[in-house]
């Protein structure tokens, strides 16, 4: 990679950590808007990059992963979209669980969810910050679209994660986040993975993205507002909509 691009996704990743690390602390406009609706408008800034930015880019992962395979697919690589859905179960079956150890009064179960909790959500960090540095499309202009979406929805994630688990995520919780952004981004410049790992990994990342946001706005007891939400969206979609 050239020295300026390592730059720029080490600016970026150094966000994402700071994200999980200060983000419950630091809020600029507090004079101006509820910090909820920041966080309401950053769950629909990762819904519009998905729909807007990410879905488009499938078709042509589709195509990528369809020429660098060695054999015939079946379907002509529709696994591609198969693996989106892939990531947005999973993900639904992170939280399904999540609940179900919470249910519980006792301290082990107690633990075991934030455990498991946390630790899913490292990989998905780790996946994300990787993915800043090793995109299907690595571009000056894309790379900055990804992190101020994605830093945006992280914001969101150390929202619900320290309403969630509270003292244990303030105390344990937030650093391993911010360490999974930095390896991540440290990972994406030793390793390279070749297009026909790439862009099923771009798809599992991209329902992930649609779950957790779902996750985390859209039920009534998460405290989701609509407005901010409906705003980003919007906003960032027709942001994105001139890029292609």
């Amino acid at each position: 990679m050239e020295s300026t691009a390592i730059i720029e996704t080490g600016v970026a990743a150094l966000l994402f950590a700071a994200v999980f690390l200060a983000g419950g602390r630091v809020h600029p406009f507090r004079a101006l808007v509820d910090r909820r609706d920041i966080i309401s408008f950053g769950g629909g800034m990762a819904a519009a990059y998905v729909f807007v930015h990410v879905m488009p880019e499938l078709h042509g992962a589709r195509q990528t992963f369809t020429e660098s395979v060695s054999v015939p697919l079946r379907y002509e690589g529709m696994a591609i979209y198969f693996l989106a859905l892939v990531g947005f179960l999973v993900f639904y079956g992170l939280d399904h669980w999540r609940a179900r150890l919470r249910e519980t009064s006792e301290a082990e179960q107690a633990g075991s969810a934030f455990k498991f909790h946390v630790g899913g959500f490292a990989v998905y960090v780790w996946l994300m910050a990787y993915l800043l540095v090793r995109n299907l499309e690595e571009t000056p202009v894309s790379t900055t679209l990804y992190a101020a979406a994605i830093a945006f929805h992280f914001l969101s994630l150390d929202h619900e994660l320290r309403n969630e688990h509270g003292a244990a995520y303030q105390r344990i919780g937030r650093f391993v986040l911010a360490g999974a952004a930095v390896l991540g981004w440290g990972t994406g410049l030793l390793f390279a993975l070749p297009h026909v790992a790439l862009a099923p990994l771009v798809a599992f990342i991209s329902g992930a993205i649609i779950m957790n946001s779902l996750i985390m706005e859209l039920p009534s007891e998460k405290d989701g507002r609509f407005w901010p939400f409906m705003t980003g969206g919007l906003l960032y979609g027709l942001i994105l909509l001139p890029l292609g």
